[in-house]
């Protein structure tokens, strides 16, 4: 065994967490008993024969067992608010019977405060018919839906210039010029978008900016994120496939030997991202090249990333943002920042490249990170496709080596009845604890005519975190405990997650591919308290995107990182929950901003908002802001 393989095992043996070892315990211990069953037999046997005899078999005394700490999941029901809301918005994929693989994939959402209120909006982001559809023109612009803090949105699209018509896929929120509000960028199969919001008006800058990208490219996922910590947001933009409407049209694809289906991504080549570096004058530069993220195949030296999700992620803890792209199946991408505006490809040493149990690429989807223990451990979910398991990639703290603890931890297995497009980490129940949250849908209307387990329109997943002790670590929770709302079936594809109604916990809105949006409200009924952080940078990037905010509770350090770009194609609020469980009063928060400044703020209570503003060293005068 050479030195990486030693470490990567070392490294894993560091991963397992306690579920682990008292499964591997009651798997050793029925060993143990039948193998030993032939030995008592014999015992049994000589002692019926030689009654006299004294046995001087000693005693085994095994290790007591670790006993399951068996919770029951709490009420945790998500109820589909959307009739209600205000929200009208139906996604347009472009569909008309030649099955054009885009059609599958739209499209994402984001939750912002576009216009500085303090209440949570919606943006959605839509495509449109193709330009050579005869079906005639329809109303197919993305919209924006201003919050009101109750669960109710307004249309404000055409007040706001949001009423852009383009094949839309994907959304990036970010205040790019520290201008005090938040800007938006839209991917799109063709040219990109990017829109300055001028008190409360968007402008379409793109041109000026630099970051349309190429007219034959398709963008997916994207996210601002400072990547050389000077203060300024860049911009990462994924890119799928090479397609085009003729290539796609050549091929026959189809499920049953007749019909047209849609076409794997393996029938198209690869593609480049996009890394944008922020100039600070209106404008960004193209720096894919130079900065290394054009990553070509080692055989035949052309594009590799089939890129889907986006996670910036400071994954070896240098103060640095480091990159995790999904790709879709191809391997996928760990950027490690290499601090001096340059960065080193390693996901296969560090081993999220592969299914680590097949040694193959997955179909993977969205993506996002979290410091899911008490213990640093960094954890990278991804969904992959549809009879795949999606991933769980754990690494301890100061550690380089992942493992995949998706079956371990109770994640994986029932993954596999759905396809994952979007996820996220989330504390549902504000017990301190990260659970998850899958978006399912598949591609195929008519799948389930030739895979019997599989459908069109798939319920959402939630898994609650039981906590280390438990049997299983991460449960998916029943429809008995989530209400039947949320097992509904939906073609769900971009998820992200809000507060709408401003009491404290986080709501979720999940796009539908051709339909509706769900937004659920959380209406789960632990009363843990909570406490909901806002960052404002004057060093660093005004949004705090990249900072991360420690929380001591105790024994425990709750750790997060502010960061909107999530799931797939979407982006969620700009404000940290910390849920507190039973805890009523905590004494100090710090932030370490981008850059590696450390700041230690007091906390005058809970259960509300606060706004922490770097240099200042005390909240705002804003303080608490009552959530009930």
């Amino acid at each position: 065994m050479n030195n990486l393989e030693e470490n990567q095992t070392g490294d894993e043996e560091d991963v397992q967490n306690d579920a682990v070892i008292a499964s591997a315990f009651r798997a050793s211990l029925l060993v143990i008993m039948l193998l030993c069953m032939p030995l008592i037999a014999v015992l049994v046997y000589v002692n019926i024969r030689k009654t006299k005899e004294r046995s001087t078999e000693v005693e085994v005394t095994l290790p007591d067992e670790r006993q399951d700490n068996e919770q029951a999941i709490p009420q945790l029901v998500m109820t589909n608010m959307v009739a209600s809301s205000g929200v009208d918005f139906v996604h347009e994929s472009g569909r008309e019977g030649q099955k054009l693989l885009p059609e599958t994939m739209g499209s994402g959402t984001a939750v912002l405060d576009y216009n500085g209120d303090g209440h949570q909006d919606l943006l959605f982001v839509n495509s449109s018919r193709w330009p050579w559809d005869t079906r005639g023109e329809v109303d197919s612009t993305c919209r924006l839906y201003a919050g009101d803090g109750n669960f109710h949105f307004t249309d404000v699209t055409e007040k706001a210039g949001i009423d852009k018509t383009l094949y839309g896929m994907g959304t990036a929120v970010g205040d790019y010029d520290n201008d005090g509000d938040t800007d938006i960028f839209l991917s799109a199969v063709g040219k990109n978008r990017l829109l300055k919001n001028e008190d409360g008006v968007f402008q379409d800058v793109t041109d000026i900016a630099g970051v349309g990208g190429a007219t034959d490219t398709w963008g997916t996922s994207c996210g601002f994120f400072d990547y050389d910590n000077d203060g300024l947001l860049d911009l990462f933009v994924c890119n799928y496939v090479n397609w085009n409407k003729d290539a796609d049209l050549s091929q026959k694809f189809t499920l049953d030997g007749e019909s047209r289906a849609y076409g794997p991504p393996k029938a198209f080549s690869g593609a480049f991202s996009y890394l944008y570096h922020n100039d600070g004058d209106g404008s960004f530069t193209d720096v894919s090249e130079a900065a290394g993220i054009q990553i070509r195949n080692d055989d035949t030296g052309v594009p590799l990333g089939k890129a889907m999700g986006l996670a910036p992620v400071d994954f070896n803890g240098d103060g640095w943002l480091d990159i995790v792209v999904a790709n879709d199946t191809v391997r996928n991408f760990l950027f490690e920042n290499n601090r001096d505006g340059t960065f080193s490809e390693v996901g296969r040493i560090c081993g999220i490249a592969f299914d680590r149990s097949t040694g193959s690429a997955r179909g993977a989807m969205g993506i996002d990170t979290a410091q899911f223990r008490d213990d640093g451990t960094l954890a990278i979910g991804i969904g992959n496709f549809a009879n795949e398991a999606s991933a769980l990639y754990m690494a301890r703290a100061g550690k380089k080596q992942f493992m995949d603890a998706a079956m371990y931890t109770g994640f994986g297995p029932p993954t596999r009845q759905g396809l994952t497009f979007g996820l996220f980490f989330f504390d549902v129940d504000l017990d301190g604890r990260f659970d998850l949250l899958g978006a399912n849908g598949h591609l195929e209307e008519e799948i389930s005519k030739v895979q019997a387990t599989q459908r069109y329109a798939q319920p959402p997943q939630l898994f609650w975190n039981a906590g280390r002790d438990a049997k299983s670590e991460l449960v998916l929770v029943p429809e008995s405990s989530v209400g039947e709302d949320f097992y509904q079936p939906i073609v769900g594809r971009g998820t992200a997650f809000g507060d709408f109604d401003e009491d404290g916990d986080q709501d979720v809105v999940i796009s539908v591919s051709d339909g509706s949006p769900a937004v659920f409200r959380n209406d789960q009924n632990t009363d843990h308290h909570w406490l909901r952080v806002r960052l404002e940078g004057t060093g660093s990037n005004r949004d705090g995107i990249g900072a991360m905010v420690e929380l001591e509770l105790g024994k425990r350090t709750l750790s997060q990182c502010m960061m909107p770009t999530r799931s797939y194609l979407s982006q969620c609020e700009r404000a940290i929950t910390f849920g507190l469980g039973s805890l009523e009063s905590v004494d100090s928060i710090t932030v370490a901003w981008p850059g590696g400044e450390r700041e230690m703020f007091p906390v005058a209570g809970i259960d509300g908002t606060i706004v922490l503003r770097q240099g200042s060293g005390s909240p705002e005068a804003e303080g608490i802001k009552s959530g009930q």
